[in-house]
C-alpha cells in the first residue's frame, strides 16, 4: 500500500462553462501540482463538486487523473455516496482504474446512527484491496462520528487506514492519534487547524487552501517535520487569513475555482445553485491572494 501522508490539495473540477468539463485544463492543474512538489492530490470530494457531476463524470474524472498523476504522486479520490451500494461502486471503479486509495464519508442525508455509519464503512472497505480514509464532517452530514466508531472500524477493518478529521474539535484528532496508534492515522480536514492537528499527532492535511498556494502549505508541513515550528507558524499565520475566509465564506469552491483562474490555471464556474462570487468577494480573494504573493499588486483592482 502506498504511504499517505503530508499536505494534498483537493482539487476542483475544472468547467468551460456550467455543462461541459474542462478535461484538459483538469489534466493541466494535475501538472500544475506534480510540478510544485505536492505530497499527493485528493480529486472528487466536495471541493470538486462530486455531488453534481454524474456517475460517468466521475469515472471519467478519476480514470484521466490516474493517466495523468502517472504513479509520480499518490492520488486520493472521493467516492462517497448516499448509499452503500452506490459507494461500493464507485470504490471498486476508482480502485480498478489504478488510484491509490479512496476518501470515504458516511451517508450525508439519512443522518445515520452510529452501527450504521460503521456497517457502511466497513462494508465499502471491505469490497476493495486499497486503503480507505474515512471521513467524519458533522458540518456536511448532521453527523459527528464518535471516536469510539472510528477507533472500531479502523481496528476492525484492515485496510481501513486513515480518517480526515474535519469537526473543528482538535481533542478529537488528539484522541484518535494517540489511542489508535499502529491501526489508523488521522489527516486534518479543517483549513483553520493544520498546525494543532500536527502537532497533537496528525499525519496529512486534506487541504482546499493547497489549491491556491500549495508550495507554501508544502514548505510549511516540511519545516514541521523538521521540527521547525517558528519557521512553520509564521508561514501558517500568513496563510490563515485565507483560510478562515474558506472556512467562513460558504463558498469555498466558487473562491478555489477564482483562485485557479486569477493563477492562470483551469477554473470556470460552478454547477448551479452555486453562483459565482460577488464583487466584494472576488475583490476580498485578490487581497489575500496578493498577501500570499501569489497575485501582483497591480492585478487587484
Amino acid at each position: 500500500m502506498v504511504k499517505l501522508e503530508g499536505v494534498f490539495p483537493v482539487l476542483v473540477t475544472p468547467m468551460l462553462n456550467q455543462q461541459e468539463i474542462d478535461w484538459d485544463g483538469f489534466r493541466n492543474n494535475i501538472e500544475h501540482f506534480v510540478t510544485e512538489g505536492v505530497a499527493g492530490i485528493a480529486i472528487n470530494g466536495s471541493t470538486g463538486e462530486f455531488v453534481s457531476l454524474t456517475k460517468e463524470e466521475r469515472f471519467k474524472a478519476v480514470e484521466v487523473a490516474v493517466e495523468q498523476v502517472n504513479g509520480r504522486i499518490p492520488l486520493l479520490v472521493g467516492t462517497a455516496a448516499e448509499t452503500t451500494a452506490d459507494a461500493i461502486e464507485y470504490t471498486q471503479q476508482a480502485e480498478k482504474a489504478g488510484a491509490d486509495a479512496a476518501l470515504l464519508i458516511n451517508s450525508y442525508y439519512a443522518h445515520p446512527k452510529e452501527d450504521e455509519i460503521y456497517a457502511h464503512f466497513k462494508a465499502v472497505a471491505e469490497s476493495v484491496k486499497f486503503p480507505i480514509m474515512i471521513y467524519n464532517n458533522p458540518f456536511t452530514t448532521g453527523v459527528d462520528i464518535s471516536t469510539e466508531t472510528i477507533l472500531r472500524v479502523g481496528r476492525d477493518v484492515e485496510n481501513i487506514t486513515h480518517i480526515k478529521e474535519s469537526s473543528g474539535g482538535i481533542g478529537k484528532a488528539r484522541d484518535i492519534a494517540r489511542q489508535g496508534e499502529g491501526f489508523i492515522e488521522v489527516f486534518c480536514g479543517s483549513e483553520d487547524l493544520a498546525i494543532e492537528s500536527f502537532l497533537v499527532g496528525a499525519t496529512g492535511w486534506i487541504s482546499v487552501s493547497g489549491n491556491i498556494v500549495p508550495g507554501l502549505v508544502t514548505e510549511m508541513y516540511n519545516h514541521i517535520q523538521a521540527g521547525e515550528l517558528d519557521e512553520a507558524w509564521k508561514l501558517y499565520d500568513k496563510l490563515l487569513p485565507l483560510c478562515e475566509y474558506l472556512e467562513g465564506s460558504g463558498k469555498y469552491v466558487q473562491i478555489t475555482k477564482r483562485a485557479m483562474e486569477l493563477k492562470g490555471l483551469a477554473g470556470g464556474p460552478c454547477r448551479l445553485p452555486r453562483l459565482p462570487l460577488n464583487a466584494e468577494e472576488d475583490a476580498k480573494l485578490k487581497e489575500l491572494m496578493a498577501d500570499l504573493g501569489v497575485l501582483k499588486i497591480q492585478e487587484v483592482g
